[in-house]
């Protein structure tokens, strides 16, 4: 994690991030509606080993896949002229690689849980572009957001299947990651959230 601590606006575990509004014990419940128990956060490190040489693979096919959608690449583009931001694709894309890695360790800790919010609030309004002073678009919408995860974790799927791991633990580390980016992408929607309606 030391190394991380290099990427220019990553603020995992420092006092720049506020704290979750959601408590450990509603995390532990978030777990139960997604059915993410043991067997997953041991399938989610293992992945760890399998993606933490693919990381850059991992992101030009995500990156390909945004740049290929023109709604999508909006959250990237500047606010007066509709054009890519290429210094903000490439801050996000160092904090982008990171999440994967802090993904599959899967230290969920209050520390992991703040992050979550403050990786929400940077999508939203509320926070958007201020990291790295972006002349960016004022918000992510969270209907892109959310549709994420399908093609996140099925352009995952690959990769995952890149060490030689039988069939079965492919599967159950893909299933690991489909249910831990609907978690985070849930406490990513706080922000987004009408007061009192999370």
């Amino acid at each position: 994690m030391n190394e991380a601590m290099n990427i220019p606006g990553y603020t995992y575990g420092t006092a720049a991030v506020a704290r979750s509004p959601v408590t450990p014990a509603d995390f532990e419940l978030m777990k139960k509606s997604v059915l993410f128990g043991d067997e997953d956060l041991k399938y989610l490190r293992l992945s760890h080993d399998v993606l933490k040489d693919q990381v850059e693979a991992v992101l030009d096919v995500w990156y390909g896949f945004v740049g290929s959608n023109p709604h999508l690449l909006a959250s990237f583009t500047g606010k007066s002229d509709g054009k890519p931001l290429g210094d903000y694709l490439g801050a996000v894309r160092k904090r982008f690689g990171q999440w994967i890695l802090d993904t599959a360790r899967a230290a969920y800790d209050q520390k992991w849980l703040d992050y979550q919010h403050e990786i929400g609030l940077r999508h939203h309004r509320t926070k958007k572009n201020r990291t790295d002073g972006a002349p960016s678009t004022d918000h992510v919408p969270f209907r892109d957001l959310f549709a994420l995860v399908f093609p996140v974790t099925f352009t995952l799927r690959s990769f995952l299947a890149k060490k030689g791991h039988s069939a079965e633990d492919v599967e159950k580390m893909y299933a690991a990651w489909v249910k831990s980016c609907l978690l985070q992408v849930t406490l990513w929607s706080h922000p987004y959230v009408k007061a009192g309606d999370f």
